[in-house]
């Protein structure tokens, strides 16, 4: 489901797409950043989500890494990188507290890969998003 807000009728706040086949994440997630002045577009899949982005060059986008597919994220971060190459994207995912499988996007060679600017372990406090959120923003 695309939607867009409009927090406090700012019409320079950042706009941000936050892509999770879980709804309750997504919902939490968009609520707190429409509460801390951002514009936010939501979508539920990754099929959703390059839609939206075909319409939408939004100021950063955050991603689940597994939703229909079990890389929808890179898939979805790779084809963000390749329409809007300045759009910083941050991937969030469980799969290492579910599988043990670890992998990071600390360094250039990471980067290179996987295409996000920053990979978040699920569970994650907004706080925490917040914060990187706003270090990409300001490194764009």
């Amino acid at each position: 489901m695309n939607e867009k807000a409009t927090t406090d009728n700012n019409a320079n706040a950042k706009t941000v797409l936050i892509v999770d086949d879980d709804i309750d994440f997504l919902a939490q997630q968009k609520l707190q950043l429409e509460a801390a002045g951002f514009k936010v577009v939501s979508a539920e899949s990754q099929t959703q989500a390059q839609k939206v982005i075909e319409d939408l060059h939004p100021d950063i986008a955050v991603l689940d890494l597994m939703m229909e597919h079990c890389d929808g994220g890179f898939a979805l971060c790779y084809k963000i990188k390749k329409m809007y190459p300045d759009v910083p994207v941050i991937i969030v995912t469980g799969v290492t507290s579910e599988t043990s499988l670890s992998f990071d996007a600390a360094t250039a060679e990471e980067r290179s890969w996987v295409k996000a600017d920053a990979l978040l372990p699920k569970p994650i406090r907004f706080e925490q998003l917040k914060r990187e959120i706003d270090r990409l923003l300001e490194e764009a």
